[in-house]
Parts: C-alpha cells; sequence; structure tokens
C-alpha cells in the first residue's frame, strides 16, 4: 500500500507532507513524496530548481523519475536540503524536475502512477498560493505550484488537492483563500509534528515553521522573509482543507497558460506575460547581489546586540515571532551562517526559542 504526495512547491511542501502521512495514514508502509529540489538562496546560491543532472548518487524509479537517497549528493556550486531530508524521514524522496515545463512534471507523474499504483495521490501545499490568481500584492513564487497544478490535472488519475495552513506562506490572505476551501481533512496537533520536529530544528522553511508552530498552539504575527512581511498565525494556520482541483485550475491563469510547456524556460516566460514577474529572475537578481556582499562577521556580542534593536523595531511592529531566516537576513548574514546563528541565539536566550520559531520579547526592557 503505497501513498504518492506531491509537495506542489518544494522544500517546505516536502516536509509537510510527512507530516500529513503520519496524520492521516499512520504507520502505513512509507509514502513516496515527490518534491522539487528548490531551497531558494538561503541554502542554494544559484537561482531556480535543481535537475536529476544536479546531482550525483540519484537512483531510477522510471525512465523519467529519480529518487534522491541519503547517499545523493548535490554537484557543487548547488546545494540542496533533499539528500538531508531523505535521511531523516522514513518515506522515498522523488525528484519532481521542471526543466522540461509541465508536459514533463505530467510524464513524470503518469510514469510513477503506473510503477507505483498508489493507494491515494495527495497534492500538497502550504498556505496556498497554488489557488493564487495573479493579481494579490503579496504574490511572489506562483511558477512551482502552477507547474504542479497544471501537470495534476492532466493525469489519469483522481488526485486529492490539499491547502495547509491557509495564508501561512504570505502570499494569498487566508481571507481570499477561503471561500475556496472544501471539507476540513485535518487540524494538526502538537502530535502530529513529532514525525518532523527533529527535521524542523534545521530545515529553513519559513511556511510549514509556521504550520508546525501552529500546530503547537503558539498565536501571534510573524515576521518573515528579506521583507519582513507579516503573517497571522491562528487556530486557521493549524488546519488541512480539500480544495477541487478543477477549480484551482479555473483560478490559476498561469496554470492553465502552462500546461503544453516543454521547458522552464517557456513556463518562466509565460509568468512574466501573465503576471509581469518571473521568481527566477527576483533570485538570479538577488544571488547577483549577494556575490556583491561582504557577509557580516558573526561574532556573538555584535549579532545579539544587533538582534536586540532588530527586536525592538519587530515589537513596535506588533510583531510577536519571527524565523531563522528572517532574523539571518535582517542581519545581513549569509545562509551558511544560518544555523551558526541558530545555535548561538537558542543558547544565550533559550526562553525566546518557541520552536521552530523565534518569539519577540513583549518587553523591550528585558532585552539583555
Amino acid at each position: 500500500m503505497t501513498r504518492l504526495i506531491v509537495a506542489a512547491g518544494g522544500g517546505g511542501d516536502a516536509v509537510a507532507a510527512a507530516m500529513l502521512h503520519a496524520a492521516l495514514y499512520g504507520d502505513e508502509r512509507q509514502a513516496v513524496i515527490l518534491t522539487y529540489a528548490w531551497d531558494r538562496l538561503l541554502v542554494d546560491p544559484l537561482p531556480g530548481p535543481r535537475g536529476a543532472d544536479s546531482f550525483t548518487g540519484l537512483e531510477p524509479v522510471t525512465h523519467s523519475a529519480w529518487s534522491v537517497p541519503a547517499e545523493a549528493q548535490p554537484i557543487p556550486p548547488a546545494g540542496s536540503t533533499l539528500p538531508r531530508l531523505a535521511a531523516e524521514l522514513p518515506h522515498t524522496l522523488a525528484l519532481l524536475d521542471p526543466h522540461h515545463g509541465a508536459e514533463g512534471i505530467t510524464r513524470q507523474l503518469e510514469e510513477l502512477v503506473d510503477h507505483l499504483a498508489p493507494t491515494s495521490i495527495d497534492l500538497l501545499d502550504v498556505g496556498g498560493d497554488i489557488l493564487a490568481r495573479g493579481d494579490e500584492p503579496t504574490l511572489k513564487s506562483p511558477l512551482a505550484d502552477a507547474l504542479t497544478l497544471a501537470a495534476c490535472c492532466q493525469v489519469n488519475a483522481p488526485i486529492r488537492l490539499l491547502i495547509a495552513g491557509p495564508g501561512l506562506d504570505g502570499e494569498v490572505s487566508p481571507d481570499d483563500l477561503r471561500p475556496m476551501l472544501g471539507t476540513l481533512i485535518h487540524t494538526f496537533t502538537s502530535k502530529d509534528v513529532e514525525a518532523v520536529g527533529t527535521v524542523l530544528e534545521w530545515h529553513p522553511s519559513e511556511a510549514t515553521a509556521m504550520l508546525a508552530a501552529t500546530a503547537r498552539g503558539v498565536r501571534g504575527i510573524c515576521e518573515v522573509r528579506d521583507a519582513g512581511l507579516p503573517v497571522p498565525l491562528t487556530d486557521e494556520g493549524a488546519t488541512v482543507h480539500e480544495v477541487d482541483l478543477d477549480d484551482a485550475v479555473s483560478r490559476n491563469s498561469l496554470a492553465r497558460a502552462i500546461m503544453t510547456t516543454a521547458t522552464l524556460d517557456e513556463a518562466e516566460a509565460y509568468s512574466r506575460e501573465i503576471y509581469g514577474f518571473s521568481e527566477i529572475d527576483y533570485e538570479r537578481n538577488k544571488a547577483a547581489w549577494l556575490t556583491e556582499q561582504t557577509p557580516t562577521k558573526l561574532d556573538s556580542a555584535d549579532v545579539l546586540s544587533r538582534l536586540d534593536q532588530f527586536e525592538a523595531e519587530a515589537q513596535a511592529r506588533g510583531v510577536t515571532h519571527t524565523t531563522f531566516r528572517r532574523i539571518t537576513e535582517a542581519l545581513n548574514l549569509s545562509g551558511s551562517q544560518r544555523e551558526e546563528l541558530r545555535q548561538l541565539l537558542i543558547s544565550s536566550r533559550p526562553e525566546q526559542y518557541a520552536a521552530p520559531l523565534w518569539r519577540i520579547p513583549t518587553d523591550v526592557s528585558s532585552l539583555s
């Protein structure tokens, strides 16, 4: 009995897929999680997603699909969290490669369905930007989700679209998503988070970190990303809803436009045409900017002093929590320094660690 879960946007969606499997399917056989190797610049200095030719040690599953075992390695300078995820999760990770467009992903899915004969197929998106119309002012990364949506709706098999943590990616507001949400499938609890607790100690996904935090009862306003976007942490954040797949396609104009694309470049061109931007262009521009920066040395006293200032300003903005990614970028540290920063903060101020988030003190005068 094999379950197939497609992580719509890759990254944290793959971690959430493991949470979902534990919550819904318990101790059944491990799932196959089909996911992008698209870890953004905090982990991977190269813009865009990685394909099969960016790794060594992949194992063929079908003609077009490869699994990522723990022994696999990204070829430098590329980076990827997938091998470590494969080592720590009890599931098979399969590489979702978008370089042949939606047609290529459709082909991968069809081959996997034929090969695995899965008991169920879930398409999982944390946050809900897979339902974006394209005119949302906070929309930043629609392409990955649009590609998986475009592919899934063309596969001749029943696929259930699930939205976990509506609004937690900060791209589409919960108010906009709510009319689209169907049956409540599950509300995550702290027990569900145990399945991925150790992964969340190091994985950089902000949306899935907030999903886990809301499941553990954390409430407030979490500031995320380099832009400091405020995301509400509410009871709704721990929920999983089913959404009609056809309704999602009808809403997502980019997904409809890219169904017959045969390359990632072609799909990216449609994003520029329809939405006026490409998230990979943003990554290209940011990567070029980062190469010109000199990262700040991680000096403990200096970092904690600058953290005090950041926290005071965040509290003035009404922020109650933030992510380690946000702190890393706000303090002008590099992605490679994120884990060292995390260890410094937790060891210095353990009372502020609301795993896997960082709590902003309510009393600025208490800052040390």
